[in-house]
């Protein structure tokens, strides 16, 4: 959604128009994030803001995958450290997980708009201590009207600098998310266009799983880091509007 539909509240072309034209082709689509700051029904208001309905099974967030692959291995829930906003704990509060500052399942990080020094030295003590380290999501950045702000890949930069120890990614370029939205949608990755506006998430899970894949400008990576990827998107337009053009 960030950088592909708005930039923070700033909507990327008409909404209202652009999801018309989709449903008007008989187009079947799922949102899938990174961003798990929002919970779905957040994310869901935020679109009626726009003038766009859609139903609360076609909203993914790296939220929903780091809750799907806690409960492969903790079925019954139980404490876990986090980082990060209303959307990440949300999702984990629904499914048993709870904030815990002892005997903790994971320490998991997402994007984190009132991070600290405390929050940072309280996660990597347990990443230390040997407590599984998972990331929502590798965005070193995020795409806002004023320019490019530290994303939930930097702050899980500085962790790794400071435990020697590399995360669990379960987002984007992870192929666990796009199988989410395969599932809901009941198509095949064939059958599959992914937009997104990042390469090495976006673009590269997506051919990873063998989806088609169209880049647009309108967010992270530009038209010089399209032409140096390997292999290249099928699709490159400007916004997700002049894609619809050009399909």
């Amino acid at each position: 959604m960030d950088g592909v539909l708005w930039r923070a509240d700033q909507p990327i072309g008409n909404l209202n128009t652009i999801f018309n034209e989709i449903e008007g082709r008989g187009i079947k689509v799922v949102l899938a994030t990174n961003n798990a700051t929002l919970t779905v029904d957040q994310y869901l208001d935020k679109l009626r803001r726009f003038d766009v309905t859609l139903a609360a099974w076609q909203i993914v967030n790296s939220a929903i995958a780091v809750v799907k692959h806690l409960l492969h291995q903790y079925p019954n829930g139980g404490p876990v450290y986090v980082i990060g906003e209303t959307g990440i704990l949300n999702a984990l509060s629904e499914h048993g997980f709870y904030p815990g500052d002892k005997n903790v399942l994971a320490v998991i990080v997402s994007m984190d708009r009132n991070l600290t020094y405390e929050k940072l030295r309280i996660a990597s003590m347990f990443i230390q201590s040997g407590v599984q380290f998972i990331g929502t999501n590798p965005d070193r950045t995020y795409p806002t009207p004023y320019g490019l702000v530290p994303g939930t890949g930097s702050i899980l930069a500085a962790l790794e600098a400071a435990t020697n120890v590399k995360p669990v990614i379960v987002g984007k370029p992870s192929t666990e998310m796009y199988s989410i939205a395969l599932d809901r949608m009941g198509v095949t990755s064939s059958e599959t266009m992914v937009v997104g506006d990042r390469l090495e998430t976006d673009i590269a899970g997506a051919q990873e799983l063998g989806c088609q894949t169209a880049l647009v400008l309108s967010g992270v990576s530009n038209e010089e880091d399209a032409n140096r990827w390997e292999p290249p998107p099928d699709y490159i337009a400007n916004n997700l509007a002049n894609l619809l053009e050009i399909l």
